[in-house]
């Protein structure tokens, strides 16, 4: 219940509990006694009281009245209070104001809204979440709550939750960019691209000299494989920042996408003439150069990454890549091993070390090393064949055996679908 500026509103029958526990609790009945005019505290001698036998009756009004002027203190100082402690940035006491008034009324949405934006401001986003739930479970239409629990599901990294209370306050202030954004950035936190673009899209549209709007709508269309979209904000940026080298490798991406490898590669030296130090840039040309098994300057590349960046993972194994096909096995270990602390994720690590250790008959090592890049990588045929002529060479024909059936189903399966795996240095 909303309670009027000033106002003495008839209290809930838990309030009136509540109240009747706390007088008993206090032994009140044999003390001095006040009752709140609406204006001050008026005290009700016992003698008084005993006189007229208007105890019962009095301690029942004070109990049908709001219980924070039972208290001492009116419902709307008690909020004026709240509001100016908030504003003056004294979160604990603000805090401690907002439980007073839901002490008097659990069911205060209001308070419990203020309660999760301080808590929310403290980092204590859980809380929070569960103070905004609670206020918008009581009233759905409280201003600016539900951005605030999209906010706090957001930064705990509840992208989908996050989403879905964007989108449902987006529905009620439509146009608003603020909640464009954040919409569009949660799809794009659960890597949901394709639901992102259109949100990026629109704001984007609002917002036409953003570089960094048009960069990740951009780097969203590439990885929901929409390659056209990535060339189109391509042009876009372009003409916004002629020398992005970020905008020539995301064109880069696309063209390899769409299996011109060569242009993709013309893009990637053109970032390299824009900016020698962006991320990813060295290594993006390496890898598309390995691609087209140009070794040696592909090479050159992952160093160049990796003199920029010590612990790029995939620059590493690449390099431990080159390295096995160069045959300098020690220098290649290495390397690989390096790669593997870096992101022990990697398959391809895993492969050359099984390569490496099956060379030099370390059977058992190349087996847990080549097992391992096949549970990293099923769909990587190299990785099973080696295995099975591993097995093969040491008699354990059963096994061999399965691990060549997996080649041949692996290799149909890339009959039908040729292409090679597109560069992604997300």
């Amino acid at each position: 219940m909303t309670r009027a500026p000033g106002s003495l509103v008839e209290s809930s029958s838990s309030e009136r509990i509540a109240c009747l526990r706390y007088f008993r609790e206090r032994g009140l009945q044999t003390r001095p006694f006040s009752i709140f005019n609406g204006k001050e505290l008026i005290p009700i001698e016992p003698e008084l009281k005993s006189s007229l036998g208007l105890w019962p009756l009095l301690l029942l009004l004070i109990c049908f009245v709001s219980t924070s002027d039972a208290f001492g203190m009116p419902q709307n100082d008690l909020h004026s209070r709240a509001l100016a402690l908030e504003k003056a940035g004294q979160d604990a006491e603000a805090e401690q104001a907002w439980h007073d008034i839901l002490a008097s009324n659990p069911r205060n949405a209001e308070a419990l809204a203020h309660l999760g934006l301080l808590e929310a401001r403290q980092g204590h986003y859980d809380s929070a979440i569960n103070y905004d739930r609670k206020a918008l479970a009581i009233n759905p239409n409280l201003p600016g709550v539900r951005t605030n629990l999209g906010l706090a599901l957001f930064k705990t990294s509840q992208f989908r939750a996050a989403a879905q209370a964007f989108k449902e306050q987006l529905s009620q202030d439509p146009g608003d960019q603020r909640l464009t954004i954040l919409l569009s950035m949660s799809y794009y936190g659960m890597a949901d691209y394709a639901a992102a673009i259109p949100y990026l899209k629109s704001a984007t549209q609002r917002e036409p000299q953003n570089l960094s709007l048009r960069l990740t709508l951009a780097h969203s269309c590439l990885w929901a494989k929409q390659f056209a979209c990535v060339m189109e904000v391509y042009r876009q940026i372009l003409s916004l920042n002629a020398e992005s080298a970020e905008a020539d490798m995301l064109a880069g991406e696309a063209m390899d996408g769409q299996g011109d490898t060569n242009g993709a590669i013309e893009q990637f030296r053109a970032a390299e003439r824009a900016n020698a130090s962006e991320p990813n840039v060295h290594f993006g040309l390496g890898y598309l150069l390995w691609k087209q098994r140009r070794y040696p300057e592909a090479k050159k590349e992952f160093e160049a990454e990796l003199s920029s960046d010590p612990q790029h993972a995939q620059a590493r194994a690449y390099l431990g890549d080159v390295l096995v096909r160069e045959n300098d096995y020690v220098s290649a270990e290495s390397q690989l091993k390096q790669a593997i602390e870096a992101d022990p994720s990697l398959p391809l690590p895993y492969l050359d070390l099984g390569i490496i250790y099956a060379s030099s008959s370390r059977n058992s090592e190349a087996i847990a090393a080549f097992q391992k890049a096949t549970s990293l990588a099923p769909n990587d045929a190299d990785s099973h064949w080696r295995l099975a002529r591993l097995y093969q060479s040491m008699g354990r024909t059963e096994e061999a055996k399965v691990e060549f059936a997996k080649v041949s189903a692996i290799k149909k399966d890339q009959a039908q679908n040729s292409k090679p795996p597109a560069l992604d240095i997300r």
